[in-house]
């Protein structure tokens, strides 16, 4: 069956107008995906020098941090609270808040987790990187 050139001029400005809203629909959506992620929680500009002082400390300490019962090198330590950090980093608004919720206990077992350096007896990381968090702030940065 044939349709008429005024019939098909009249669907095609019909699909043409599904297809402007749709194209605006989608625009609005990706707009409000790019605005959400962007707005993502993390510790204010001042006190990310903190954060990553934080983290060169723990993967630059000669102290084995342990976790779940297992000791670990500094170095694999790092890479494992910056990987909660980056987990939770929509959660955590303050420095105080990356170290519990990045490296004082395990979210799998709820075991806190430990420094553990020679000659000194063993200390809870939470206590460990707070102290150091105040001398950090105490040297003026």
């Amino acid at each position: 069956m044939s349709r008429s050139a005024p019939e098909l001029n009249r669907r095609f400005e019909i699909a043409q107008r599904h297809s402007r809203r749709w194209t605006a629909t989608l625009a609005s959506v990706l707009a409000a995906v790019c605005l959400a992620s962007s707005a993502v929680a993390d510790v204010p500009d001042a006190q990310k020098p903190e954060v990553d002082h934080l983290l060169e400390y723990i993967r630059t300490s000669p102290c084995q941090f342990m976790r779940n019962g297992r000791q670990y090198p500094g170095e694999r330590a790092y890479k494992h609270v910056l990987r909660k950090y980056n987990y939770f980093r929509d959660r955590i608004a303050t420095t105080e808040e990356f170290i519990e919720l990045s490296a004082s206990v395990s979210t799998m077992s709820g075991e806190p987790y430990w420094f553990i350096c020679e000659g000194e007896p063993r200390e809870p990381s939470k206590d460990k990187l707070l102290g150091e968090l105040e001398r950090y702030r105490e040297n003026g940065r």
